[in-house]
Formats: structure tokens, C-alpha cells, sequence
């Protein structure tokens, strides 16, 4: 479908096309076959943190006899943390650990049973899916730092909807960086989805403003607007996220019906500065974990809902247009807790 750009093009963005190629990910042809189930994706989407718990969890075990005493227990409690699961969910396992076999001989299947269950407890009650409009275009809003992803998910996101036989409108919010403005547009005409843009540093809430009006035009029954990325603590971003949910409520009034950060799983603890800051500005409604490919930590997902209570949507497994899937919190751990200790999870 078309591109209704509002405004004339800029004159630098045809020099940001070759870079907005390079960013735009490999293997996003339409209907794509995945060629792995899911679970084995998951495992290796968290080959890093398994890794982790593999070799260091492990090598807890190799003394014969062991007492699980306060040395194993502190060794327990560093490894655990170096997941970027966050020092709560550790000091909760170590604390289940220690009730469970005080003073008696390290029992490794207590200590993976107390991983899995600790894990779940802390995830379970994020899962969520989206929020969809009872009438009316959809208005899911994206934002999140620069690298983090974001643009790129937005495609993903895009395509769970395209896939399903809906009609997309997105909106190019992220008007200060032209390639981000190009991968975008590349995105929706392989996707087949509308795009609405404008000038190169024109202000955000009026493309936003026009990509919901255009989505309500044409009976869109989504409409994904990019919101602009620079760091969390510049005041003012926060106030332009602020002032995108104001103009898109104008049009559609439950909207944004989801307001999603984009997280890059590779950014570990710093994601947590990342949510609070996102968070307060944006109302964020949920999380989308990118470039959950093996090369990150996962268990950063915990302390981010714990802190902030914001449900994991989805989770990116890799650079294709099909590669997100919703969030599950059982496959999650069923994934990493098999990948690292290679049992039935």
C-alpha cells in the first residue's frame, strides 16, 4: 500500500538509505517458514544466560559431599545474580534453597526445582496480551532508547497483524533519525502496510497526530506509531511521549490502548533505568524483549516486572519478520532451565 508522507522529503534521506538496508534485518520475506519449534528457539535465544548456570551452577556440585552451608549459598547467590535475574529473585531462590536442604548434602534437582518455581512465581502474573480496540483502529504506541530495537519490532509487531489478514497504518514518529524513517518504510512495503512520515525533525505528535487520523480514514484495524528514542534521562523526550498520548486521544479516546517499550536484552541492568524512565513519561502498558538471540542475558526480564509490573508482551528471537513471539512465562523457563542443565524442565 502507499506511503503518505506529510510534508516534503528531506534531502538527506537518500543518503541514510544504504545504512537503513544494512539495519533492516535478513530473512524477512513474507510467510518465511520458522525453521525450528519454538522451545528450541527459546533455548537458544537464552544460550547465554544457560551458559551461565551450566558451567558456575554446576561446578557448585562437584564437590562430593557437599553442605549446603553459607559459602555454597553465597556462591549461589553471585551466580544467580551474573544472570541478571536481579539480586530478589536470587536472594528468594537462595533463601528456598536454604530451607529446603539445611545443612544436609547439596541435592542438585532441589536447587534446579527451587530455580524453576521461584522463576515462575515472579513471571507468572505478567503474561498478558494485547489490549485491542472494541471498535475502531488499534493505537499501539512503541517506544524505547535508540539500539534498542524498536524499529524493528515495530515491523514484527506489524506483521503478526498483517499475517492475520488485518490492515496496518504505521506511523514514522521517529522523525530525528532519517534511517529509522527509511527502515520503517522499507518495512511496510514488503509488509503491505500503510506508512505515514513526514519532514526530518518535524515533530513527532503531529505524525503521530496524522497516522491515527489516517488510520480511521481507511478503517485500519491497527495503527503502530515509533515514537522518537534518544536517551531516558533527556526531560525533554519524555515530555514529547507525554504529549503523543495526548494528540492521539484527541482522535481515537481509549487510545493508546498499548503503550510498548522495547527493551534490548542485551542491555542487562541498565534496562531497568531504561523502564523507569520510559515508564513514567509514556504510561508503558507492556515489554517487548528484543534481540533475545543468544548474545544476552534473559533473566533481565525478572527485576524489570518486578520493579516496574509491567508484563512482558512479546520476546524477539532473531532478525526475520517472524521472529516474535508472545511472552509465555512457562516455555521461558522451560527453555533456559533446559538449555542449562539439559532435563526436562
Amino acid at each position: 500500500m502507499g506511503i503518505f508522507n506529510f510534508g516534503r522529503k528531506d534531502p538527506k534521506e537518500q543518503a541514510t538509505k544504504e545504512q537503513a538496508t544494512k539495519d533492516t534485518p535478513a530473512g524477512a520475506a513474507d510467510g518465511a517458514e520458522k525453521p525450528r519449534g519454538l522451545l528450541d528457539r527459546l533455548k537458544t535465544g537464552l544460550a547465554k544466560t544457560a551458559q551461565v548456570l551450566r558451567t558456575d551452577v554446576r561446578d557448585l556440585f562437584k564437590r562430593e559431599g557437599r553442605l549446603v552451608d553459607e559459602d555454597f549459598l553465597e556462591e549461589l547467590r553471585g551466580i544467580l545474580v551474573r544472570t541478571d535475574m536481579g539480586p530478589a529473585a536470587a536472594e528468594a531462590i537462595v533463601v528456598d534453597v536454604r530451607e529446603r536442604l539445611r545443612a544436609r548434602v547439596v541435592d542438585p534437582e532441589v536447587v534446579l526445582d527451587s530455580i524453576r518455581t521461584q522463576l515462575l512465581a515472579r513471571l507468572r502474573n505478567t503474561e498478558a496480551g494485547l489490549t485491542m480496540a472494541a471498535s475502531g483502529p488499534t493505537v499501539i504506541l512503541v517506544t524505547g532508547v535508540n539500539g534498542s530495537g524498536k524499529t524493528t519490532s515495530i515491523a514484527k509487531l506489524a506483521r503478526t497483524f498483517t499475517r492475520d489478514g488485518k490492515r496496518v497504518v504505521l506511523g514514522a514518529g521517529d522523525t530525528f533519525r532519517a534511517a529509522a524513517v527509511e527502515q520503517l518504510t522499507m518495512w511496510a512495503d514488503r509488509l503491505g502496510a500503510e506508512i505515514v512520515r513526514g519532514p526530518q525533525g518535524s515533530d513527532p505528535a503531529s505524525v503521530a497526530h496524522k497516522a491515527v487520523a489516517r488510520a480511521v480514514e481507511v478503517g485500519a484495524d491497527v495503527c503502530i506509531v515509533d515514537t522518537a528514542g534518544r536517551l531516558q534521562t533527556q526531560s525533554n523526550l519524555m515530555q514529547e511521549l507525554s504529549k503523543i498520548r495526548r494528540v492521539v486521544a484527541k482522535l481515537v479516546p481509549e487510545a493508546p490502548h498499548e503503550v510498548l517499550l522495547v527493551i534490548d536484552a542485551t542491555a542487562g541492568q541498565n534496562a531497568l533505568s531504561q523502564a523507569k524512565g520510559f515508564k513514567e513519561a509514556a504510561g508503558c502498558t507492556g515489554i517487548v524483549l528484543s534481540k533475545l538471540d543468544g548474545s544476552a542475558r534473559g533473566g533481565v526480564i525478572v527485576p524489570v516486572t518486578e520493579q516496574f509490573g509491567l508484563p512482558v508482551k512479546f520476546v524477539g528471537l532473531g532478525e526475520g519478520a517472524d521472529d516474535l513471539e508472545p511472552f509465555s512465562p512457562e516455555r521461558f523457563v522451560a527453555a533456559l532451565l533446559e538449555g542449562a542443565f539439559g532435563t526436562e524442565a
